[in-house]
């Protein structure tokens, strides 16, 4: 293993977010890392998600945790179950990221709960300060906030250029979920 784990965040209004996390999660499992993924703001839809269904056959070194209703959440839509949903996953993240357990975690879709005001940034930035010295975080979700990405080793932002759902075409099995 390594001596320092770095903080990394996906975002942007493009497509691959957390398909860029699940490459990541999948390489980091190809070597022997205990993975958790901990989906925030996203449907508790088992057998909706590719990789939900997947990871409990192909990866016993992954570990998927979802927070939220059965849908996505946005600021059009958010109720106040979201915001339970959200203090429930960021209590199980914490505990999870001072567990010492893992090599890799990935907080799926937290800039979405930080931007919508779901987990105060303070309370993620204190976190990330202080996780295990050895330990990669990644965050994902559109508007990171500039806070976040200071305090990031790495930001990578996904900007569409051109996407079929401009033409009307809905989320695909396999491909978006």
């Amino acid at each position: 293993m390594f001596e320092h784990g770095y903080i990394q965040i996906y975002t942007g209004d493009g497509k691959g977010k957390t398909t860029a996390s699940l490459g990541l999660a999948l390489r980091a499992i190809g070597h022997g890392w205990k993975v958790l993924i901990a989906q925030f703001a996203k449907g508790d839809q088992a057998n909706y998600y590719g990789e939900i269904i997947s990871s409990s056959k192909l990866m016993p070194n992954l570990e998927i945790a979802q927070f939220g209703l059965d849908r996505v959440v946005y600021s059009h839509n958010i109720k106040m179950e979201d915001y339970k949903e959200a203090r429930k996953g960021w209590e199980y993240a914490k505990n999870a990221i001072n567990s010492k357990k893992y090599q890799l975690i990935i907080l799926d879709e937290i800039n979405i709960c930080a931007d919508l005001g779901m987990v105060k940034i303070s309370e993620i930035k204190e976190v990330l300060i202080n996780k295990p010295k050895n330990l990669e975080i990644v965050l994902t979700g559109r508007r990171a906030h500039p806070e976040l990405i200071s305090l990031a080793h790495l930001v990578t932002e996904m900007n569409p250029v051109k996407h079929y759902f401009d033409q009307g075409v809905a989320a695909r099995q396999g491909i978006e979920y």
